[in-house]
């Protein structure tokens, strides 16, 4: 069983949304703006929450665990399963390019929003490696070198 599965879904789900929702708006142009721009700012808004609830998740398991920025939010080294990586990372490049797509294809128009959404998919993988992510346990200094590094003299 995948870890997080629930998770995935939710990008899944979210970014199938969009990406329909995005093209149908730079295609018409008319009544699709509303359901279009609501959906790209509540994916917005969710990404912002599942960003900052991940690095809440982060700095508590910071403690034990040896966390890095890439791979928290690239999910670089072995923190993911090959097969979550690349849908997770995946769903992140889709929503990249159809919002640079459908933003380029109709300038100055309310499918700019769109540019917003792939903080869904960086919340949602931050989220998910703070939750279910492999990381090294935290290395220990021992009391001399804790003191150098809390003076800043680390060799």
């Amino acid at each position: 069983m995948t870890p997080g599965r629930d998770l995935i879904r939710l990008d899944v789900a979210g970014t199938a949304v969009f990406v329909v929702t995005a093209v149908v708006e730079a295609i018409v142009l008319d009544w699709t703006r509303p359901p279009a721009v609501a959906v790209a700012l509540v994916l917005f808004a969710t990404g912002c929450v599942l960003f900052l609830a991940g690095y809440a998740r982060a700095v508590d398991r910071s403690r034990t665990d040896e966390l890095s920025v890439a791979g928290l939010y690239l999910l670089s080294g072995d923190v993911a399963p090959v097969r979550v990586k690349r849908v997770l990372l995946g769903l992140l490049a889709v929503q990249v390019l159809v919002a640079l797509a459908t933003a380029i294809a109709r300038p100055y128009t309310t499918v700019a929003f769109g540019i917003l959404v792939p903080m869904f998919g960086i919340g949602v993988i931050g989220t998910w490696a703070a939750r279910h992510g492999t990381f090294p346990p935290r290395q220990t200094l021992a009391p001399k070198r804790r003191r150098a590094a809390r003076d800043g003299h680390v060799p």
